[in-house]
């Protein structure tokens, strides 16, 4: 028994206090912040570094600041034109206040994706198909705005937004296409009414300046003979301008007279 090793008082209080230290001290990265509670109340927010959380007396939660990429599952929407679509969407938000995300929320990240659901739904419900697709860029905006007035009580910052898909049924897709294709008949034959329009004023003029020149239509058949003569064709039937025949005719009205 003599030969046993005591240890010394001293010895114990050395280890004792090593394992204290060990079980204290608590490294906290850049991106991280540490929500420290004594007994059971709110402390402080400690961190980044190294920092000393008393056993027992206090305990700690560590929080990521880091922006979190969240894809926000797919959603039933019913436009307001009562088209029934499939909408999912991308959710970047992060912690801004750690005190807030631990203590007023139990779980910060689950409450922001439902959140996030509920207002994807409500405000493309707002909307026509025809704003979905168009005003892409508006509607994420009006969402990213809701959201992160909404989550700021939370100490969550939403930043970005984005609809990425936006599914229609395959009738749908049949019905687009069809309204698609008569838009473009419907433009095509406005194109031609104009191009036909254009032509008869363009005719009325050349008409209105030939009328006022003397001479202008007489020169104007003479060419048309011209070009109808180069032209191989053995037989050739035009009408007789009644200006080249009205002098003659004139003749003949007074000798008529005379006799």
């Amino acid at each position: 028994m003599s030969n046993i090793p005591i240890l010394s008082p001293l010895f114990l209080l050395l280890v004792v206090l090593v394992l204290f230290l060990a079980s204290s001290l608590k490294i906290i990265y850049e991106y991280q912040r540490a929500v420290v509670f004594q007994l059971g109340r709110f402390q402080r927010v400690k961190g980044p570094g190294l920092i000393l959380v008393i056993p027992v007396l206090q305990r700690m939660a560590r929080m990521d600041l880091r922006t979190v990429v969240h894809e926000v599952p797919s959603q039933d929407v019913i436009s307001r034109d009562n088209v029934s679509v499939k909408v999912d969407a991308v959710l970047y938000f992060r912690i801004v206040d750690p005190e807030k995300a631990f203590i007023q929320v139990e779980d910060f990240f689950s409450a922001t994706s439902k959140l996030a659901q509920t207002t994807l739904r409500a405000v493309l419900g707002k909307h026509d198909l025809d704003e979905m697709l168009s005003e892409r860029s508006k509607i994420n905006a009006d969402i990213q705005a809701i959201l992160d007035a909404q989550t700021e009580a939370w100490g969550i910052k939403v930043s970005v937004v984005e609809i990425r898909n936006i599914e229609l049924t395959e009738d749908m897709v049949r019905a687009i296409a069809k309204q698609a294709e008569a838009e473009r008949d419907r433009r095509a034959k406005v194109i031609h009414a104009d191009a036909e329009f254009q032509a008869a004023q363009t005719l009325v003029n050349a008409a209105a300046i030939l009328a006022s020149a003397p001479g202008g239509m007489q020169l104007r058949y003479l060419q048309t003979l011209s070009e109808i003569g180069t032209e191989k064709n053995s037989t050739v039937i035009f009408p007789m301008p009644i200006d080249l025949i009205k002098p003659i005719l004139q003749i003949i009205e007074k000798v008529a007279d005379q006799h």
